[in-house]
C-alpha cells in the first residue's frame, strides 16, 4: 500500500518524525465519527504516538484510555498517511506518520485521562472539515469507503 503524503517538505529543514496511530470510531446509532477536542479548540481523530516498543494496538489502546476513558477493539488497518507540518505549540518541524485502523469501544470504563481532552461526535463531513491535520482527514474517507464495503458485504 502506498504511503500517502500530506504538506511540503520544506528543503534544508529537519523534521521530527513522530509515529502514531490512530482510531476511527463510528457510533453504531447514528454513524457520526468520533473526535477529540483538545483545550485550544483543535479536533483530532482518538490516537497518538507510538511510545518505545509499543505495538500498533498497544498504543492505540493506551491513547483511547486516555483520550476517551475507554477500552477499544481494533479493527481492520485502513492505510497510512503522512504530513508535513510546523507545530506552533511546540516550535518544531513534524514529520508526522499516522497509521489509521477501525475500531470499536467495548466498554467505557472512566471519564478520559487526559483533562483537556473531550470526546465529540460528528457527522463525518463535519469530522473531514474540521480534523485540524490532513492526513486525518483523508483517513476519514478511507475509513467510510471500508464501512461501506464491509456493509454490503465486501472483505475488501
Amino acid at each position: 500500500m502506498k504511503m500517502i503524503t500530506f504538506g511540503e517538505k520544506i528543503e534544508r529543514i529537519e523534521y521530527t518524525s513522530r509515529p502514531a496511530v490512530y482510531g476511527l470510531f463510528f457510533h453504531p446509532e447514528n454513524g457520526k465519527v468520533a473526535v477529540i477536542q483538545t483545550g485550544n479548540g483543535k479536533y483530532f481523530l482518538p490516537g497518538g504516538g507510538i511510545e518505545t516498543r509499543e505495538t500498533h494496538e498497544e498504543c492505540m489502546k493506551r491513547e483511547a484510555l486516555e483520550e476517551m476513558g475507554a477500552e477499544i477493539e481494533l479493527g481492520p488497518f485502513l492505510g497510512h498517511a503522512r504530513r508535513y507540518f510546523y507545530s506552533t505549540n511546540e516550535y518544531k518541524y513534524y514529520l508526522s506518520e499516522g497509521y489509521f485502523y477501525l475500531c470499536e469501544i467495548a466498554k467505557q470504563i472512566s471519564p478520559p485521562l487526559e483533562e483537556d481532552h473531550t470526546l465529540i461526535w460528528l457527522d463525518s463531513l463535519d469530522a473531514e472539515a474540521g480534523l485540524f491535520h490532513e492526513h486525518q482527514r483523508w483517513a476519514v474517507k478511507e475509513a467510510l469507503k471500508k464501512v461501506h464495503s464491509l456493509s454490503k458485504g465486501e472483505s475488501k
